[in-house]
């Protein structure tokens, strides 16, 4: 088994926090864990990018050819069109935030790139923001993204729930709550 995911967003958006998620319930599992991280100017609205490859043998490498990904987790509609190139026209996923950050002048209208993640045989578009509000925390659209992706993972949601939690702990009890209510915002509005 072999399942590849990019993880993409701009600074602030909890990208990172994700990667550790996914790669804390992957190892929970008994699976073998490689990550790649770029962080770019996060502080400055710029490019975050994780790469983190799941296998149940060694990755021998943390970084993920083009056109091999199993899933793109974006947090900003644009740039799950960056990456598209390293999904798998197979069966590749893509996963995104319908919200953008329009950290460029020149940022392309939103229909145009609506209209192109319509395009995609398999996606799910979530207006992250909204449900992650609904669930009680704005904070929280990055886990409302990963409950939405958790049916394609290679995960149960037990082991992603354990991670949430053991990601959150130090930051007390009402933040796990609310990362959890978030993830599981997320995993129904993917039924």
């Amino acid at each position: 088994m072999k399942f590849d995911v990019v993880l993409c967003g701009v600074g602030g958006q909890g990208g990172i926090s994700v990667s550790v998620v996914i790669a804390k319930a992957a190892m929970t599992e008994g699976l073998r864990v490689k990550q790649s991280e770029i962080h770019g100017m996060s502080q400055r609205g710029g490019e975050v990018l994780a790469l983190l490859r799941l296998s149940d043998s060694e990755p021998a490498s943390p970084m993920i050819l083009k056109g091999s990904a199993s899933l793109i987790l974006s947090f900003e509609p644009l740039e799950a069109l960056r990456y598209l190139p390293l999904l798998s026209a197979a069966d590749g996923v893509v996963v995104t935030a319908t919200t953008p950050i329009k950290n460029m002048p020149t940022y392309p209208e939103m229909e145009k790139i609506m209209v192109e993640l319509e395009a995609l045989p398999r996606k799910i578009l979530l207006d992250a923001d909204a449900l992650a509000k609904q669930a009680g925390n704005v904070k929280t659209a990055n886990m409302v993204l990963v409950g939405a992706a958790a049916k394609y993972l290679p995960l149960k949601s037990e082991s992603l729930e354990k991670a949430i939690r053991e990601q959150f702990a130090r930051k007390g009890e009402a933040i796990v709550e609310a990362n959890l209510r978030a993830f599981e915002y997320g995993r129904k509005a993917n039924l």
